[in-house]
């Protein structure tokens, strides 16, 4: 899939900001903070150009919001409903989306509802895990 397929996928206009922002996380394949993206892209839009965009594909779902922790934020293609499980190795600093058809039940106090669980698992991932050895 590229960029093209992407914008026709979620009927999104597409822009030069927009398009660049999803060929670097095309290109990196992997989890991406905002600062790191706009390193990539070397200043190439004004930074209210950049956030606008950036906050669009957010809202469109074209891309989805993995809190590693207080202070550090990743972004990664795609939004997956539901359940939804990420893997951080405590390494390499990577993060991985992780696919579970695993179901997670917690009890909530009356009148709460979910309408979407995040789970982030941190580790070592099997590259990291393999150098150590």
């Amino acid at each position: 899939m590229n960029s093209s397929d992407i914008f026709k996928a979620f009927k999104l206009k597409k822009t030069t900001c927009r398009k660049a922002i999803i060929d670097m996380m095309l290109k990196e394949q992997k989890p991406l903070s905002e600062h790191e993206i706009k390193n990539q892209l070397m200043n190439e839009f004004d930074r209210t150009t950049f956030y606008r965009s950036f906050k669009t594909l957010e809202q469109y779902k074209v891309i989805h919001k993995i809190v590693l922790d207080k202070q550090e934020v990743k972004y990664a293609l795609g939004h997956r409903q539901g359940q939804h499980v990420h893997f951080f190795c405590n390494s390499c600093q990577n993060v991985q989306c992780i696919e579970t058809t695993q179901s997670y039940s917690f009890v909530l106090p009356k009148g709460y509802t979910v309408d979407e669980t995040e789970i982030l698992i941190k580790g070592i991932c099997n590259q990291c895990r393999l150098v150590a050895l």
